[in-house]
C-alpha cells in the first residue's frame, strides 16, 4: 500500500502565551520541541494509522527567536518510508500579528516507528513520491541514514583511535589533560 504524502500531512498554529517564554522572555526552545514532537506524531500516525513513537530527532537549530504574541505554525509531513518507520520533515514559522512579518525560525527531521497494539514494530504504507522535491526529500534521508550509520560507527569505544584526533582537537577550545 502507498499514500500521497499530502494524505497525512499536518499543520498546527499556536498562539505564544507568556507562560512558554524562556527567562529573557522568548519562547522557550523546549515548548517549541515539544510541539514539534506532538505534531511529528500527528503526522506518522495519521499515515501509519498505528500509534508511533519518536526514534530520533536529526538536528535542531534555532534560527530566529520566537516572541510572546507571535503565532507559531508549524508544518509536517512525510519525506521518507521505511519499513517501519518513517521520517517525519517539519518546518516552524513564526508570525507577528502586528506586522504581519513570518520567519522561518526551525527546520528538523523525526524519526518515527509505528507500533502495534502490543508495542511492536509494524510495517507502514509507502509514498507516492509525486514530484521533485518530493523525490529530493526521500533521497535526502536515504542519505542522511547512511551518514548517521558511518557517524556511529567512526566513534565506537572499541574502533576510537585517540591519535587521529588530537591535531584537531588542540585546534579548538579544549585542553588535553591525560
Amino acid at each position: 500500500m502507498f499514500k500521497h504524502p499530502k494524505e497525512s500531512q499536518v499543520t498546527i498554529t499556536q498562539l505564544m502565551l507568556p507562560s512558554h517564554s524562556n527567562f529573557s522572555g522568548k519562547i522557550h526552545g523546549g515548548h517549541i520541541l515539544n510541539l514539534m514532537d506532538q505534531i511529528a506524531f500527528a503526522c506518522a500516525s495519521k499515515h501509519s494509522q498505528n500509534y508511533c513513537v519518536t526514534a530520533s530527532v536529526n538536528r535542531v537549530d534555532f534560527l530566529n527567536p520566537i516572541e510572546v504574541g507571535e503565532l507559531v505554525t508549524l508544518k509536517a509531513s512525510v519525506n521518507y518510508t521505511g519499513r517501519t518507520s518513517m521520517v517525519i520533515g517539519l518546518r516552524v514559522e513564526s508570525e507577528n500579528i502586528q506586522t504581519g512579518e513570518v520567519k522561518h525560525c526551525n527546520s528538523s527531521y523525526f524519526t518515527m516507528v509505528a507500533k502495534d497494539e502490543h508495542g511492536k514494530n509494524v510495517a507502514v504504507p509507502g509514498i507516492i513520491l509525486d514530484s521533485e522535491q518530493a523525490v529530493r526529500r526521500f533521497a535526502r534521508s536515504i542519505v542522511r541514514q547512511q551518514q548517521a550509520r558511518h557517524r556511529s560507527t567512526k566513534f565506537k569505544a572499541n574502533e576510537f583511535k585517540m591519535e587521529e584526533h588530537l591535531d584537531v582537537i588542540k585546534s579548538h577550545n579544549a585542553k588535553i589533560e591525560l
